[in-house]
């Protein structure tokens, strides 16, 4: 639940926006990991994409990080990966029970005596 009072709305500079807008830019590079990189929402960084193709938000940004940059895409990579493999991992965790279960066996009344009868 939400505290009541003023809340503390943070402002940032042209500079960062800018930044961060190149940033999410580069191919390979989802916006999601870039604004959990800096700390802010993706909707924020989002906005700031609609102001740099709008006109709204203009300026030359100081140059990226080629390390961070490199970092970012390598993070991506990890967690298409990791969705696989978890995915994978599901998946045969159902074969592996579907595998062992013990399969119910049926019982059918004799006909003649009333008694059960065991089918496999």
């Amino acid at each position: 639940m939400a505290t009541p009072g003023p809340q503390k709305v943070h402002r940032y500079g042209n500079e960062f926006k800018l930044r961060a807008v190149q940033m999410s830019q580069q191919s390979g590079v989802r916006i999601k990991d870039v604004a959990a990189t800096l700390a802010i929402h993706p909707f924020m960084l989002s906005k700031w994409r609609k102001q740099v193709r709008d006109g709204e938000l203009v300026g030359t940004p100081a140059p990226v990080d080629t390390q961070a940059l490199l970092e970012l895409q390598r993070l991506c990579a990890v967690e298409q990966q990791f969705k696989r493999l978890q995915q994978e991992h599901e998946l045969l965790k159902k074969a592996i029970r579907f595998a062992f279960d013990p399969k119910p066996k049926s019982f059918a009344l004799s006909g003649q005596t009333g008694t059960p009868i065991l089918y496999n």
